[in-house]
């Protein structure tokens, strides 16, 4: 598979894909859970803080343009710190994923096919996988910019579908349980914004690198507006301390809808377009850590890996015992790795980097890094 690269266009649906796909496992009601009636308020907070931070990331990277956050560490480091982080993002995008697959699968097994062992559902996404792998990254990015716009059509279909089951009054109290938990703890919600990661991985793999700003703010600017609609539906159809546990608690807003006598029971639809958008996120977290590892271990062909990652997102979805476990570490465990990765350790890397920058003075040594795109 020869190296390519992707447009504008393409990078800003594919950071919107990687945010949106958690919305439609169980982020909806994670937020709810974290911040009650005062929700949007805190949706629209931590939407002005991931736009800051995804300028300041663009801030930072500015100076190493067309350079990756393992170019950056190469830099900053040398070999062991380009390995070290290389290998924290395959583990956070292979663990991330697995967990994801896993708690969608679930809803899946309970919604439709409660007979069926969990292991073969799974396969299903893996297979689907290992198939894509072998097509070409801006091929798959080009997929990903067809299926995207109808995710979210069917999210704003969602909303305008269910206006008359809406509760306007469940907005109150503004403030919910009060100023410290929406707008302090509240920032613990910042982890809805996870898919600022790709932000630091494909700088390499665009071809209008100088336009990162415009790829950051917009698509963090779309997702943001796309939660709210989410957030806002479960949030006006149920009382939060119901069916908060619900699994694919978009899906079961969506069995509410009837536009008409012919257009009914739309869910079946909207649930086969969201799996679709679950094998885009998927594919990504595949192909981002065949990028990665192809990098770190100066590999010259990537098509062994194909195959590899993609039975490693299966591994870890099989980790969890039961739909409890797994839907805690995808409620509470992943939320701090998300923190510690995207938020806390590359932002520290880039920062010190730039420090190391400006001490040497001049231009950083823009050397042309091989594309591993495959």
């Amino acid at each position: 598979m020869p190296d390519s690269k992707i447009s504008t266009k393409e990078a800003i649906m594919l950071v919107i894909t990687v945010i949106v796909s958690h919305t439609i496992v169980t982020l909806p009601t994670s937020l709810l859970k974290n911040t009650k009636s005062a929700v949007l308020l805190n949706i629209i907070f931590i939407s002005i803080m991931a736009l800051l931070i995804a300028y300041l990331i663009y801030i930072l990277m500015r100076k190493f343009q067309g350079q990756d956050i393992i170019d950056i560490s190469e830099y900053l480091g040398g070999k062991w710190c380009k390995n070290i982080i290389g290998t924290v993002f395959i583990v956070y995008f292979i663990t991330s994923s697995g967990i994801l697959l896993r708690n969608f699968c679930e809803g899946l097994k309970i919604i439709y096919f409660p007979n069926t062992n969990i292991v073969f559902i799974m396969l299903a996404f893996i297979v689907t996988i290992c198939i894509t792998n072998t097509f070409k990254f801006s091929a798959n990015c080009k997929t990903i910019s067809i299926i995207l716009p109808f995710v979210i059509l069917s999210i704003i279909l969602l909303f305008i579908g269910n206006l008359q089951h809406f509760t306007f009054e469940r907005i109150f109290p503004l403030l919910g349980e009060g100023f410290f938990n929406t707008f302090i703890l509240g920032l613990g919600n910042l982890t809805a914004f996870g898919g600022i990661s790709c932000l630091y991985i494909i700088p390499p793999l665009l071809k209008n690198p100088e336009k990162m700003k415009k790829i950051a703010l917009t698509s963090i600017g779309i997702s943001a507006v796309y939660l709210i609609f989410c957030v806002s539906t479960i949030l006006f159809m149920f009382a939060f301390f119901q069916n908060i546990d619900e699994p694919l608690p978009l899906y079961t807003a969506a069995s509410y809808i009837e536009f008409g006598t012919f257009f009914q029971r739309l869910d079946a639809i909207f649930l086969l377009v969201w799996m679709l958008e679950i094998c885009c996120y998927l594919c990504i977290a595949s192909q981002f850590s065949t990028i990665l590892l192809k990098k770190i271990a100066n590999l010259k062909h990537s098509r062994p890996l194909f195959f590899i990652f993609p039975l490693l997102i299966f591994s870890v979805a099989l980790i969890p015992k039961n739909y409890a476990i797994s839907r805690f570490i995808g409620d509470t465990v992943y939320n701090y790795v998300i923190i510690f990765v995207v938020f806390i350790l590359s932002l520290l890397l880039l920062f010190l980097a730039n420090i190391k920058k400006k001490k040497e003075g001049g231009n950083f040594n823009e050397k042309q890094v091989e594309q591993t795109t495959n």
